[in-house]
């Protein structure tokens, strides 16, 4: 069991994705045969497993390399396919999606969804056109590693957190609107990275983030649906607990993973 344990940690962030699997499976099986899924606590561990598989495959701003090589290679203005490439970056973008759920998780009404995805959606787009245009120089892991605590800071924040620890409410609205500022900041220190022509460079980003904004609201029509059925379970209120507690495991596995690629880069 201890064993079992330890391979897990040593490969959740240095293995690849099967070699994860494995091990992730023997901790299940060990864990069946101590009883240990009788304890309260045993989703956490499983939870950190399936989190690590996807870590390192779909780490934040990923972008593949069918798509990056597609950049480098074309010139000119090209609407539709950078739209397409932006929905595409948005609704796989596993750091935009968490923060997004934790946003929206305690609102109920259209107007005030509306206000804060508005809020993230102008901070996102922002900094993305800006940092872009104007080249502007940046870590991307550090800038990627403060996005994986703005998933930690909603999670705390929709525990009520601030309010035991500190006796203060952060202003969430300026929150959501600066972290959306990283959000887009840490996709524009990728795309600068593919050497795009400047040949129609501003129509091409402004598609792109017309595409963001479409990937978004399909990313934020299906997260509301989800979550407009389990608002209906009578355990909806006991497992909010349970999920933003989770939520948080994965914004510190985030967090994690782009301190440890500083470190070692």
């Amino acid at each position: 069991m201890v064993v079992t344990v330890f391979a897990f940690i040593s490969v959740t962030f240095a293995g690849t994705q099967t070699v994860r699997a494995y091990v992730c499976l023997q901790l299940t099986r060990e864990f069946h045969m101590t009883n240990f899924f009788r304890r309260p606590d045993w989703w956490r561990l499983l939870v950190i497993c399936a989190a690590s598989l996807w870590s390192v495959g779909a780490i934040a701003h990923g972008v593949t390399a069918g798509d990056q090589g597609y950049i480098q290679e074309i010139s000119g203005i090209h609407l539709l396919p950078y739209a397409y490439l932006g929905a595409k970056h948005m609704v796989t973008g596993y750091d935009h999606l968490l923060f997004l759920f934790g946003v929206v998780f305690f609102l109920y009404r259209l107007k005030h969804i509306g206000l804060y995805v508005s809020l993230f959606a102008l901070g996102h787009s922002s900094t993305l056109l800006l940092g872009v245009y104007f080249n502007i120089p940046a870590n991307a892991y550090l800038i990627d590693a403060i996005i994986g605590l703005s998933v930690v800071y909603k999670a705390l924040d929709n525990l009520g957190a601030y309010q035991r620890w500190f006796g203060v409410q952060p202003n969430t609205k300026v929150a959501t609107l600066i972290f959306g500022f990283f959000h887009g900041f840490g996709l524009a220190t990728k795309i600068q990275d593919f050497d795009m022509s400047p040949d129609g460079l501003l129509p091409n980003l402004i598609a792109f983030n017309v595409g963001v904004e479409i990937g978004q609201l399909l990313a934020l029509s299906a997260i509301l649906i989800v979550m407009g059925f389990w608002r209906r379970t009578d355990n909806f209120y006991r497992q909010a607990y349970n999920a933003n507690v989770l939520l948080m495991t994965a914004g510190f596995l985030l967090t994690g993973y782009q301190l440890i690629g500083y470190f070692v880069a």
